[in-house]
C-alpha cells in the first residue's frame, strides 16, 4: 500500500480541516470534501483575512500549507497525480480517499470526477482534424531569406549561429526540411543561454527556441480536458489566412512571447494565407491561431501582415447554447451543421430533443439539470461522442438501457456539494459499461 494511504500522513490536514469546519462537521451527517493534486489543491477552509494594510502571506495559512504540502510531497514521489478526500466525523474521524486513475480526468470541484474516459486514447473530434490542402498557396512574395540573414547579422554582430550540421540534425529529428527563412535565422543565432544571445529577443520580437528544441504545435500539444474540449468547433472561412485547427503537423514552434504564447512558422496556411507565414498560438485558447506576419522577413523588418484575419461574425450553427439569455429552444438550434448543443439554465418547460434527432453531425450534448423533458430521447442521438448530464438524468438513461454506445467520454453535472459517494457510484456504473477501470477508494479510520 502506498504511503498516500497512511493515516498519519493525513493527520495534520484532518486537524486543520476539523478546526476550520467545526460547525459543519458537528451536524448530523456533517462532512467536508476536497482534492489535493501535484499542481493545485482544493481544501474547504473559512476565508482568512490578513491584518489591515497587508497582503495575504503564506504564513497567514501556514498550518494549511504545511499539511497540504506533506500530501503533495508523497504524490510527487509516488503518485497518483491527485487524490480526492471526504472527511466524516461520526465520533472518530473517517477519511475516504478517491484515486480516479487513468480512466477519469481530475475534477474541478473537490472529489467529484471530471470527464469519464470511456474509450482508451480517444480524443474529441477537433483533435482528430488534419489541415486541408489549399492549392496555389505559396510563400509571401516579399519573403527573402538572404535579406533576412543579412539584416540579422547587422543587428546581432556578436551572436553565435548554428552550424549546417546542427541544422541538418534538427531536420532529421523533425523529419522535414526546415523553411529557408527559419534556417537563415538559426545560422545567425542559435539561442543558447551560454552564448548570452539575449539581444535577439528585441530584434526578432520573440524569445527564440534553441534549434534542438524546435517542435510541432500539433493537436496533441494542445490542452484537452474533455469537459471543455468536446465543446470546441472549428470554422475556417474562405478569407482566412490561418486554418482554424487545434494544431497542425505544419506548425513549427520557434519562439515565445514570454507570456506562454508561441510563435510558429505555418506550412499549412488557410485559403487566403502564405506558406511560411508566422502565426501566434495563444496558450489560453484550445484551438486556432492568429496571423502575426506574412513571413519571417516581414516579422523582422516590421512589415504588418497584408491580410489580417477577418472577424468572425454571427453565431456558428455548429455550436449553440440554449438558455434564458441565448437561443431559447432546441428547435431553433436544430441545423444540419449542428455539432455541439449545450442546454444551460432554463426556467420554462423542459425541452424535447426530438428536433435534433437524426442530425448527422451532432456529437456533444450537455444539459443542465431538469432541462430535458424525457432523457430517454438521448438514445436516438446515435452519433454522440460526449454527453454531460446530472445524476438524475443519467439514472433514467441507465434504467432504460438508453446510454448511447457511441460515447467516447461522459461527464456528470454536479450542483452544489452533494455527498460524493453516490456521484462516484454513478461514475463507476458508467465506467463498468465500457469495461474501464473504476475509481479506487480507500477508507481510513483515526483514533
Amino acid at each position: 500500500m502506498s504511503s498516500i494511504h497512511d493515516y498519519a500522513l493525513w493527520e495534520p490536514l484532518i486537524r486543520v480541516v476539523r478546526e476550520g469546519n467545526a460547525a459543519a462537521l458537528s451536524e448530523p451527517g456533517g462532512r467536508v470534501a476536497g482534492r489535493i493534486g501535484v499542481g493545485s489543491w482544493s481544501v474547504p477552509m473559512p476565508r482568512r483575512s490578513p491584518p489591515a494594510g497587508r497582503a495575504m502571506l503564506v504564513q497567514d495559512m501556514q498550518d494549511e500549507w504545511d499539511a497540504v504540502q506533506r500530501v503533495r510531497d508523497v504524490l510527487v514521489a509516488e503518485g497518483p497525480e491527485s487524490v480526492g478526500f471526504l472527511l466524516e466525523t461520526p465520533g472518530r474521524p473517517v477519511l475516504h480517499l478517491f484515486d480516479t486513475g487513468t480512466a477519469v480526468e481530475a475534477g474541478l470541484q473537490g472529489p467529484y470526477p471530471g470527464a469519464l474516459l470511456l474509450v482508451e486514447g480517444a480524443v474529441p473530434q477537433p483533435w482528430r482534424c488534419l489541415p486541408e490542402a489549399y492549392p496555389g498557396r505559396g510563400p509571401d512574395p516579399a519573403a527573402d531569406p538572404g535579406l533576412l540573414e543579412r539584416t540579422l547579422r547587422e543587428r546581432l554582430p556578436d551572436a553565435v549561429g548554428a552550424t549546417e550540421a546542427e541544422i541538418a540534425a534538427a531536420e532529421a529529428r523533425l523529419g522535414l526540411a526546415l523553411p529557408d527563412e527559419l534556417k537563415a535565422v538559426y545560422r545567425v543565432v542559435r539561442a543558447h543561454w551560454e552564448d548570452g544571445d539575449r539581444d535577439h529577443i528585441e530584434v526578432l520580437g520573440c524569445e527564440l527556441v534553441p534549434l534542438e528544441e524546435l517542435a510541432f504545435a500539433d493537436a496533441a500539444s494542445r490542452q484537452r480536458l474533455w469537459q471543455f474540449a468536446a465543446g470546441v468547433t472549428l470554422r475556417t472561412g474562405p478569407g482566412d489566412a490561418v486554418q482554424d485547427l487545434v494544431g497542425s503537423p505544419g506548425w513549427i514552434v520557434f519562439g515565445g512571447n514570454g507570456g506562454g504564447d508561441s510563435f510558429a512558422v505555418d506550412l499549412t496556411p488557410g485559403p487566403a494565407g502564405h506558406t511560411g507565414q508566422i502565426i501566434l498560438i495563444s496558450h489560453e485558447d484550445m484551438s486556432g491561431a492568429a496571423l502575426h506576419a506574412d513571413s519571417l522577413t516581414g516579422m523582422v523588418t516590421g512589415r504588418k501582415p497584408s491580410r489580417p484575419s477577418p472577424p468572425v461574425t454571427g453565431e456558428s450553427p455548429a455550436s449553440v447554447w440554449v438558455n434564458i439569455n441565448s437561443t431559447r429552444s432546441v428547435a431553433e438550434a436544430a441545423h444540419p451543421e449542428l455539432e455541439v448543443l449545450q442546454i444551460g439554465f432554463w426556467d420554462g418547460e423542459p425541452f424535447s430533443l426530438e428536433p435534433v434527432a437524426g442530425l448527422p453531425r451532432l456529437r456533444t450534448l450537455s444539459a443542465y439539470p431538469g432541462t430535458l423533458a424525457d432523457p430517454r430521447q438521448i438514445g436516438r442521438l446515435t452519433g454522440l461522442e460526449f454527453l454531460m448530464l446530472a445524476p438524475e438524468e443519467w439514472r433514467v438513461l441507465l434504467a432504460a438501457g438508453a446510454v448511447p454506445r457511441s460515447l467516447l467520454a461522459a461527464g456528470i453535472h454536479v450542483n452544489g456539494t452533494p455527498h460524493p459517494i453516490p456521484v462516484l457510484d454513478l461514475a463507476d456504473e458508467l465506467l463498468t459499461l465500457w469495461d474501464r477501470p473504476r475509481i479506487t477508494r480507500t477508507v481510513l479510520e483515526g483514533p
